[in-house]
């Protein structure tokens, strides 16, 4: 091929001649530029759910959505990734992704109420869900399978830098300036992401027609994930039982289920269920879904009880998760190799002991735990990812032919996002739960003839009525102090409950983990 030919050719094995071998680096750099920014923005919103419930008047039930609905919409547009490919080539779906992702920034800082924010991430979370596939099969097309592992050991070492240091770069933009700010924060590297894009990223070189897309199924998809979590997260407040979440959890299933059969007779299935035959690739998905669904709950919880539990700063809780995700950074390419060597059920089985053993370890934290040893039990948990990224995701390659293979990182990232949304919105639901639980079983001993109340309400009116409030103004002042004391002790208990139910998910998780690892491609 002719020099003139050669820098013509815009396809990847065109940009291989071109570069060299120093292109699977360039191309790995530029993916994990936009990668690193989806996840940033991702993960940086979790430090200021407080911030947010302040400014816009709103609830936990509420601000969680500003987390759920770039989940849930991250979740639903993993499976837009092989048609975007498809119609635009990698090239094309990478730049326009990273425009509509900037395009939500800007709506999200400059939002003056809550359902101008979710719009926001819902636009955000749409880009994110398209890039992750793409950038992973872009990475895996141009490394051979013997050192695939070693390629997903290094994306996720650069991926998990983000949760490393989003969450406190949001803290100090937050105590610093703004919680509008942190949405800007990703833009630089997307810019360069945008920038590589434009060299690096292979273009569609082909002249077929732009395929046909599935809106009917996409449409119910949207629509049922949409109504369901919405159920979810509306059943504390209104009831389980109450006409309103009941119609929603029906209606939801209902349209997931009819989804699932459009799938089966549409001519362009988003969802590629014939994938799930693979029994390697079903038992790597079934996996991914118990992981994402602890991880992102995990990610989500932890900067709310510092913050909500022992007072931190969004800085110092934004701080807390900095040693575990540097650790993850240092160790990905290391546990990547070793990937590469060892079954991958095996190292995804050690990956959730460890996660397993942090969340315990965090169950036993309260509002006297110090920040060191808080810090270790998360980096104790996340430690656990270093095992489990670069294992799951090549296991699952492994078990799928080279077509496939965009088809398959799409299904595989939509399970794992859905159990992400899945989790982070039951794992709310359960705080609250929790916390109505303990706060309704404190205020039941506080009756009239309870010895030990008695006696802290008449130290306590004491003591006011000696600072100077007159004695029933000094009662009333105690009073509320102790209810906001139980009700303080209420919420850390509930806090521990998630964090153990947490430990109870990924302990189980290691069970099919073992029994399914004959299927797993080693």
């Amino acid at each position: 091929m002719t020099q003139e030919l050669i820098r013509r050719d815009e396809s990847a094995e065109g940009l291989f001649l071109r570069f060299g071998s120093s292109y699977r680096w360039l191309v790995t750099a530029t993916g994990l530029f936009g990668a690193f920014a989806m996840v940033l923005s991702a993960t940086i919103v979790n430090v200021a759910v407080p911030e947010v419930r302040g400014a816009f008047g709103v609830g936990q039930d509420e601000a969680q959505w500003m987390a759920t609905a770039f989940l849930a919409t991250m979740t639903a547009s993993q499976l837009l990734n092989a048609w975007m490919v498809a119609a635009f080539g990698k090239r094309g779906a990478f730049l326009w992704t990273l425009i509509l992702f900037v395009i939500g920034a800007f709506i999200c800082s400059s939002a003056h109420n809550m359902p101008t924010l979710i719009v926001g991430r819902v636009l955000q979370g749409a880009a994110a869900g398209i890039i992750q596939p793409l950038v992973m099969v872009a990475i895996v097309e141009v490394f051979p399978p013997d050192r695939r592992g070693t390629a997903m050991g290094i994306f996720g070492s650069g991926v998990v830098l983000a949760p490393a240091i989003g969450p406190a770069v949001g803290g100090i933009a937050i105590d610093e300036f703004s919680w509008r700010l942190m949405f800007i924060l990703p833009l630089p590297a997307v810019f360069i992401a945008f920038i590589g894009g434009i060299i690096f990223m292979p273009a569609k070189t082909d002249n077929a027609k732009r395929p046909p897309f599935d809106w009917t199924g996409y449409g119910l998809l949207l629509v049922a994930l949409a109504i369901i979590m919405n159920a979810i997260a509306g059943g504390p407040r209104f009831g389980w039982g109450s006409d309103r979440i009941a119609s929603q959890l029906l209606l939801g299933a209902f349209l997931a289920g009819a989804f699932l059969y459009w799938q089966t007779r549409s001519k362009a299935p988003i969802l590629s269920l014939d994938l799930f035959k693979n029994p390697g690739f079903s038992s790597a998905v079934a996996v991914a879904f118990v992981f994402g669904a602890g991880n992102f709950a995990s990610s989500y919880i932890i900067p709310v009880f510092v913050q909500d539990v022992q007072s931190y700063t969004a800085t110092r809780a934004g701080m807390l998760l900095m040693p575990a995700g540097l650790l993850l950074v240092a160790v990905l390419p290391l546990t990547g190799r070793l990937s590469d060597r060892m079954p991958g059920h095996i190292m995804v089985a050690v990956g959730l002991a460890f996660f397993a053993v942090g969340a315990l370890a965090m169950s036993f934290g309260d509002a006297n735990t110090s920040f060191l040893i808080f810090a270790g039990f998360a980096a104790l948990s996340r430690f656990g990812l270093a095992f489990i990224l670069p294992s799951l995701s090549a296991s699952a390659f492994k078990a799928l032919k080279p077509d496939q293979l965009a088809r398959g990182s799409g299904s595989m990232n939509f399970i794992r996002q859905l159990g992400g949304a899945s989790g982070t919105n039951l794992i709310v639901v359960w705080l609250q739960t929790r916390h109505a639980s303990h706060a309704q079983a404190f205020n039941g001993t506080q009756v009239p003839d309870n010895p030990a109340t008695l006696e802290t309400l008449g130290r306590l009116g004491d003591r006011l009525t000696t600072g100077g409030l007159d004695g029933m103004a000094g009662e009333a002042a105690a009073a509320e102090f102790l209810s906001r004391t139980i009700d303080a002790q209420a919420l850390a208990l509930a806090f521990q409950d998630c964090f153990l139910a947490l430990a109870v998910v990924f302990f189980i998780a290691i069970i099919p983990a073992i029994v399914l690892g004959r299927f797993m491609g080693r």
